[in-house]
């Protein structure tokens, strides 16, 4: 196969399911994982395609794009592992949590299923699905209804309904995007009332969020970043955006990003740990 039509096959791929993964690709084409970056690196400087952490997703446009869960589980893998990490240890056995929607909170749900006695309320399907499968069984699980977004969220009425039943210990909360005068969005306005639910049934609010997700800006406003009692971020965080956080978050966590992503970060804002 000529390269002109790999690219374009890969194109199509991206275009079909929101993303794409390098060693995927080569095994399908029967190419080296070179050759597919060489591919990748010529569609993204076209402007067919975003380069992500090994693999391509397609080139976001508007406040309204929302990537699907395949799409950006294949971005910054280091940083939401290490972010990941750094979260799993506010978490005492036997506490009521939720985690809402997104890949970083889908990190996070890897790294409870050994805690004991743990409530997870989610309106995410990846995170119900990895608890369901790995957790212990003295964990309960419950899974909002709703409608699917591309994200794999369950939100609307029924997500809203259930959520504003229940009383929670701590909310982790993931973001499309954070900025100074918009606050914690998403680019859903379904998922952003569903996000303000659980915001209100939880005692405390720690959102977990990559140093992508800062100038980024979602259609709607979740809550704005006083509401955070913490926010896990990685180390890339740029200066402005430490400023900013530092000075309206109740305590901004950095978590230095190591070639594996674990977490050896510590708060950088007074604050106390939940």
């Amino acid at each position: 196969m000529l390269a002109q039509q790999r690219q374009a096959a890969i194109l199509e791929r991206v275009r079909q399911t929101g993303g794409v993964r390098v060693t995927e690709l080569a095994g399908e084409f029967g190419v080296s994982d070179m050759t597919i970056r060489r591919d990748l690196e010529a569609l993204h400087e076209r402007g067919l395609l975003a380069k992500v952490h090994g693999g391509a997703t397609a080139a976001d446009s508007s406040s309204t794009d929302e990537p699907g869960f395949r799409a950006k589980s294949v971005r910054q893998l280091p940083e939401k592992a290490a972010i990941a990490d750094r979260a799993a240890r506010l978490v005492r056995p036997g506490a009521a949590v939720a985690l809402s929607a997104g890949t970083t909170t889908a990190e996070l749900a890897r790294r409870l299923v050994d805690v004991p006695g743990l409530t997870v309320v989610t309106n995410s399907l990846p995170v119900a699905e990895i608890l369901h499968a790995s957790g212990r069984p003295d964990q309960t699980v419950v899974l909002t209804g709703g409608v699917r977004t591309p994200s794999d969220a369950l939100v609307g009425p029924l997500a809203v309904g259930a959520v504003r039943a229940l009383h929670l210990d701590l909310l982790f909360l993931g973001v499309h995007g954070i900025t100074e005068r918009a606050g914690f969005t998403t680019p859903n306005l379904m998922e952003a009332e569903t996000d303000r639910a659980l915001v209100a049934a939880a005692d405390r609010l720690v959102v977990l969020a990559d140093h992508t997700k800062w100038g980024t800006v979602g259609i709607s406003s979740i809550v704005e970043l006083a509401a955070a009692h913490v926010l896990v971020s990685d180390d890339r965080l740029p200066e402005p955006a430490r400023r900013v956080l530092g000075e309206q978050v109740g305590e901004l966590i950095m978590v230095e990003v190591t070639g594996a992503g674990r977490a050896t970060g510590t708060p950088t804002s007074e604050g106390t740990a939940p």
